[in-house]
């Protein structure tokens, strides 16, 4: 096999290419510290007094600061800005510019060090992470014991060092974090990322007693479809009978009775989208992804309910109605049209959004198809409070304009 062509062909063999990759990786270094200290400047640029004009911690409903307690507040509005200059999410530019103003304000030995080049700034944020919800002598504390180490920390050296200064400053949390701990169980069905074929993850902790009881039904359900005539493999078979379980069609066996007993049965019930397209895949939409039409073909096969077929919407269909709120087929159509908020990088499903009028309604504004779109709560608060402006340049192409100015395209 010929040899692929350097690309830079000047650099003296594999020792110059090493240099150049130091160089750059240098520089980027450098980038780096120069971004999280930029971002603490951004955030001391809009401070505010008050934890109701803060932006918060997502999911808190106001009522956690990005920055531990003692760091300043930081105006809720100008995170947005912030992350689309980093090109980032909403979300994801809160956390780091969070992760700068408590460093920056709780940990400035750490800050001192990040500045001079001796502590990467992921690892800095990583520490940030850990102490944001420790009183300011329980940050003071990690910060004079950890900053000197914290080129080489270990994450088992952080935890320690984290849990012994709550222990230390805030013993009523640390035994309300370690009743917590004792109880880790759970259970999760990843839907989020099913595969092609139409299958998805099941992963759980659950208490020894429980999970014995789990795995003795399962195992006889999977005995009771393969005396049914069943032919698939154990494995294949143990994953049917978790869906057959759930849904009442198989007998769970009751050690303390004669005979088994059937549960009441919870029929399944489903609903159908028929849009396909033409490499014979069939659209999911709560799980925005794909799978074989003959997997929707055993899905009805297998249906216990109802089988709803719905008829297909026009997504193309200018849909208008009187009055501000929009009919069940627009609201669909929209849905369907914007499978996420409309906000630049924000992946927050439609589903879980407001439906925000482009136009708004009391300057004239329909309620239709292009002048209907989904936002998340923050992004329609930041529409309608914050000062930002949408604009809809194409059926589903986007320009937000900052308050600055500034502007951002999204295409859903």
């Amino acid at each position: 096999m010929a040899a692929l062509p350097l690309t830079h062909p000047d650099l003296d063999g594999p020792g110059g290419l090493l240099a150049a990759l130091e160089t750059t990786q240098a520089e980027l270094d450098r980038q780096e510290i120069a971004k999280f200290r930029l971002a603490a400047d951004w955030a001391a640029a809009h401070p505010v007094d008050d934890l109701d004009d803060a932006a918060t911690v997502e999911g808190t409903e106001g009522e956690l600061a990005i920055a531990g307690p003692g760091a300043p507040l930081v105006a809720e509005f100008c995170v947005a800005d912030f992350a689309l200059a980093i090109g980032v999410s909403t979300d994801a530019g809160r956390s780091y510019l969070g992760d700068a103003v408590e460093v920056r304000y709780r940990l400035p030995r750490l800050w001192a060090r990040v500045m001079a080049g001796q502590v990467a700034v992921w690892r800095a944020r990583k520490i940030a992470r850990s102490t944001m919800s420790l009183p300011a002598e329980g940050a003071d504390h990690v910060d004079r014991h950890l900053a000197p180490v914290a080129h080489r920390l270990t994450w088992a050296q952080l935890e320690r060092t984290v849990e012994a200064a709550r222990a230390t400053f805030d013993p009523i949390e640390a035994e309300h974090r370690r009743l917590l701990a004792a109880e880790g169980r759970f259970f999760d069905v990843d839907t989020h990322t099913p595969s092609l074929e139409g299958t998805a993850t099941v992963r759980g902790e659950l208490d020894l007693a429980d999970a014995l009881d789990l795995d003795h039904a399962i195992s006889a359900g999977a005995q009771q479809l393969a005396d049914l005539g069943c032919a698939e493999t154990l494995d294949v078979r143990r994953a049917m009978a978790a869906g057959a379980l759930a849904r009442g069609d198989l007998m769970l066996p009751v050690e303390a009775r004669a005979e088994p007993v059937k549960p009441a049965r919870t029929p399944r019930q489903l609903v159908v989208y028929t849009h396909l397209s033409e490499e014979a895949l069939a659209g999911v939409e709560n799980t925005r992804s794909h799978v074989l039409v003959g997997q929707v073909e055993g899905w009805c096969a297998s249906a216990t309910g109802p089988v709803s077929v719905r008829p297909v919407l026009d997504l193309g269909e200018h849909l208008e109605v009187p009055g501000y709120t929009p009919s069940p087929r627009l609201r669909e159509q929209v849905m369907l049209t914007h499978p996420t908020c409309v906000f630049p990088g924000c992946t927050r499903p439609s589903r879980g959004c407001d439906l925000d009028h482009v136009i708004p309604w009391d300057r004239g504004g329909p309620t239709c198809s292009c002048n209907l779109v989904p936002a998340c709560r923050f992004h329609h608060r930041l529409k309608t409070h914050g000062g930002w402006r949408l604009e809809r340049v194409g059926h589903r192409l986007f320009t937000w304009t900052s308050p600055m100015g500034r502007t951002y395209t999204r295409h859903t």
